[in-house]
């Protein structure tokens, strides 16, 4: 393994922003570090998720029904809207992702005040989105209309944008083998899966202008948590290595002097070493341009029947309103449930089984949701436990192998940001190709919100169910072909 920094030290020979660590030569071996329970970092680093999801499932699948029931603007108007704003977010993804470097680059502070700017914005636009009435959005022309929910969805996906760059840039500063690595993103997903959880049931019980309060609370509490935290590789590796009573760290203090260079020497190779890895284009990367490619496929499976879900459900399924957020609280609860079970399987087979395994899962679970109708709502239910079990798996495998990939092309520490703006942008694509296409498409084939023909209906199933079965098996096909592009052997680093 190559020398790396101290605890306290970032990789650059700076300091690593924790608020106050000790400076390099200060600081302490890992090895004779105090013990920290493994449940308070993985906490303090995976607590974000929780009110990061809690915005994501509104926007995804909660509005574009909402906007419709409120604003008076189409389906057509609402898919085109939610293409035209996503697209035109998710190609500034990469560009944020050079800011987040240069913030992390800077300190841990800068990183996480950027965090909190972002988060402020967040409610705000939240609030935006869901507060105004029917009545409020009618007083308006349809121009100011659209104008006012393609600035509000703008600002908000722009937010959520950056926190959640910043965020998963953080788990991948602090690496780690497989297991390691699949622990710090199944800690924030496990977060954003109970996010998903309070947003798909809170706006029922207590409102919107409530549910945007709670918001508000669940972020602060979150960034306080997150504060101090490491963002090295080699401080996240210590902070679970206490808990496991090791840890493989060597100070660039003993790499000095085992090959008898100065601390200045070491630092200044380190940094060249460091800009020459981080200028380097992840898309100039094979492993990373495949993995991209996969996700991409997967992701656009996933997303078509969140686009559809409510709509499936309110008039395919005739399920009552009151019990929409049972179901999608039985999906994503099943997804959190699920996340230590992959976990484990990721420890036992490596992330690239796990991953296939989950997807091929969701196909068998979803594939005879199309021929469901109204009074199969327990079936349904059963549908939603399966795929959501199956979704753990896609959320714990491909984060990690990102990180992994990044890690083998020598780019840790320096430019976690770039790929991950690149990850970020590729998500929004998935989901503005779903509502732009899925929401027109139903449409074209006849469906209106609120419709009893039957046509109209069996269309809309199979643009919910077959569609994205057919898509999953491609992705799966692709995985299989590429898997021996990723290293993920269980409890091997991929450095």
């Amino acid at each position: 393994m190559a020398a790396t920094a101290p605890p306290g030290a970032s990789r650059l020979g700076g300091p690593a922003g924790d608020f106050g660590a000790p400076p390099l030569a200060q600081a302490q071996d890992p090895r004779t570090a105090a013990r920290t329970p493994m449940a308070v970092p993985l906490l303090r680093y995976g607590a974000l998720g929780l009110p990061l999801a809690f915005v994501a499932l509104p926007l995804v699948v909660q509005w574009p029904a909402h906007a419709a029931a409120h604003s008076g603007l189409s389906l057509a108007l609402l898919g085109a809207l939610l293409l035209l704003v996503r697209l035109s977010d998710a190609v500034i993804d990469p560009w944020i992702g050079r800011r987040a470097d240069a913030w992390f680059a800077r300190s841990a502070r800068t990183a996480w005040w950027a965090l909190a700017g972002a988060s402020l914005v967040l409610v705000g636009g939240f609030a935006a989105l869901f507060l105004p009435s029917a009545g409020a959005w009618g007083a308006w022309p349809m121009a100011a209309r659209i104008a006012a929910a393609a600035a509000a969805l703008w600002v908000t996906m722009l937010a959520y944008s950056v926190a959640q760059i910043v965020h998963q840039a953080w788990a991948a500063r602090l690496g780690g083998d497989a297991a390691t690595r699949a622990r710090w993103v199944g800690a924030r997903e496990a977060c954003a899966l109970l996010g998903v959880l309070v947003a798909s049931v809170l706006p029922g019980w207590i409102g919107w202008p409530l549910t945007t309060l709670a918001l508000g609370l669940l972020l602060v509490l979150a960034l306080a948590l997150l504060r101090g935290l490491p963002v090295t590789a080699d401080d996240g590796g210590e902070a679970l290595a206490r808990a496991d009573g090791a840890s493989d760290a060597l100070p660039v203090a003993a790499a000095a002097a085992a090959t008898g260079r100065s601390m200045a020497a070491a630092v200044a190779r380190v940094n060249r070493q460091a800009r020459a890895a981080s200028s380097a284009s992840p898309w100039q990367v094979p492993a990373f341009r495949r993995l991209l490619v996969a996700y991409l496929v997967n992701g656009l499976a996933s997303a078509l029947p969140a686009s559809l879900v409510l709509f499936f459900l309110r008039d395919r399924l005739q399920v009552p309103p009151s019990l929409e957020g049972a179901f999608l609280a039985a999906y994503f609860g099943a997804a959190a449930l699920g996340v230590p079970v992959w976990i484990r399987v990721v420890a036992r087979h490596g992330l690239v089984r796990a991953w296939l395994m989950g997807m091929v899962l969701s196909i068998a679970a979803f594939a005879g949701a199309a021929a469901l109708g109204p009074g199969d709502a327990i079936a349904f239910a059963v549908v939603c436990l399966a795929s959501g079990l199956a979704l753990g798996a896609d959320l714990v495998a491909p984060a990690a192998l990102l990180a992994g990939v990044l890690r083998a092309a020598g780019v840790q520490g320096q430019a976690e940001g770039r790929w991950f703006g690149w990850w970020s942008m590729a998500t929004k694509l998935n989901l503005a190709l779903a509502a732009g296409l899925a929401l027109p498409l139903v449409q074209a084939l006849g469906y209106v919100p609120g419709g009893r023909d039957p046509q109209p209906l069996l269309a809309l199933a199979l643009a919910y169910a077959v569609v994205p079965c057919v898509i999953k098996a491609v992705a799966v096909a692709l995985v299989w072909t590429w898997r021996q592009d990723w290293n993920d052997e269980p409890g091997r680093a991929t450095a």
